[in-house]
């Protein structure tokens, strides 16, 4: 049972859709011995079942500060019991939230998923891993709050897994690397064990990177569909929508459908962590605000000449800095015009008051 106190009302979203959410109680997550709950796909039905919450017609639910939200998968909501059916109350403050840029021109930022406490970056083997794209997934699994973890796919497909992984594992500082391969189960003990009561796990990269085929594998059974190979060795993307599976034990994973272009929403300590060793030469050398193109007494420059720093390794870090720092100055300036926007509110609300009802103006 998830540790929500003063809150025991409190249902949680399994699938959000336009102008919908589908529920789940807590006590349905709890762990349980019997049959696992239902899809949740499956049509409003009892406890144990998901249940169909219609959302006001913005498709915002009330939050913290009043400030109204989309709701995603992993929310808790309250619920408030109508003539006209259940109704969102409030949702209930998100203790992690995996968030993306939706790189548009109105600098909105998208919730994947809630309350998660463990990201499984999930990076196939065949082909060859893309490290930006795990360097770029592990910055927004630090940014959350929540612990990222690497799953390495298709192990079986490939001659020296071991060594790949450790590739793998010199850009994934402080991150453990799974190498797994589903049709023989191997490596998939380690993934288990973060399978914890009460715990929640999101799975996010690629499209045919295998996420549905791994979800499945840890569910125990078909929960995801999957759309095996095409003709060039790639897997299908199958995953259209974020789902919340429960699990019999307890633990509870989210499905996403594959990330191509995630845009960026990091902070300089997300940024850090995942480029740790970059950050700590940075911070030996002589001047605070070097740029390591070329000044002296530059620690960046003089791993890269010693070979002690990978080229892509520092490219990486200075795009993946750029585009956070443009997403932030996006960011900045949509605050500002909604602040603007509040206070000419205020001020309109404020005059219409002085004027009092049926009073002329001027």
């Amino acid at each position: 049972m998830p540790d929500l106190p003063g809150v025991p009302d409190a249902v949680r979203v399994v699938r959000a859709d336009r102008g919908a959410v589908l529920v789940l109680p807590a006590h349905a997550l709890a762990p349980h011995d019997d049959a696992p709950v239902g899809r949740s796909g499956a049509p409003d039905g009892p406890d144990g079942h998901p249940r169909r919450v219609v959302l006001d017609r913005d498709g915002l639910v009330p939050g913290p500060d009043d400030e109204r939200t989309v709701p995603t998968v992993g929310d808790w909501l309250l619920l408030d019991e109508t003539p006209d059916g259940p109704r969102v109350r409030a949702l209930v403050p998100r203790r992690t939230a995996l968030v993306r840029d939706t790189a548009g021109k109105t600098s909105q930022t998208q919730a994947l998923a809630a309350n998660v406490d463990v990201v499984l970056v999930v990076e196939h083997l065949d082909p060859d891993p893309d490290l930006g794209r795990v360097e770029r997934l592990l910055t927004l699994a630090w940014r959350s709050g929540a612990q990222p973890v690497v799953v390495l796919t298709k192990a079986d497909l490939v001659p020296d897994p071991e060594g790949m992984a450790a590739e793998v594992a010199d850009v994934a500082l402080a991150v453990d690397v799974h190498a797994v391969a589903v049709p023989t189960g191997a490596g998939l003990d380690g993934v288990r064990a973060l399978l914890a009561p009460g715990m929640t796990l999101v799975v996010v990269g690629p499209s045919g990177a295998g996420k549905s085929t791994l979800v499945n594998a840890l569910a125990g059974r078909e929960v995801m569909a999957t759309g095996g190979r095409r003709a060039d060795g790639r897997g299908r993307h199958t995953t259209t929508h974020r789902e919340l599976v429960p699990l019999a034990g307890g633990a509870v994973l989210i499905d996403t459908p594959g990330i191509r272009g995630v845009g960026l929403v990091a902070d300089a300590e997300a940024l850090d962590t995942t480029f740790a060793d970059v950050a700590d030469l940075a911070a030996r050398c002589r001047f605070g605000d070097c740029h390591h193109t070329g000044e002296p007494g530059c620690a960046v420059q003089e791993a890269l000449e010693a070979g002690e720093l990978a080229p892509r390794r520092l490219d990486s870090w200075r795009r993946l800095e750029r585009e956070a720092a443009y997403q932030a100055r996006r960011a900045d300036v949509r605050l500002a015009a909604l602040e603007r926007d509040r206070w000419k509110k205020i001020t309109k609300d404020m005059h219409r008051g002085l004027r009092g009802p049926g009073r002329p103006r001027g």
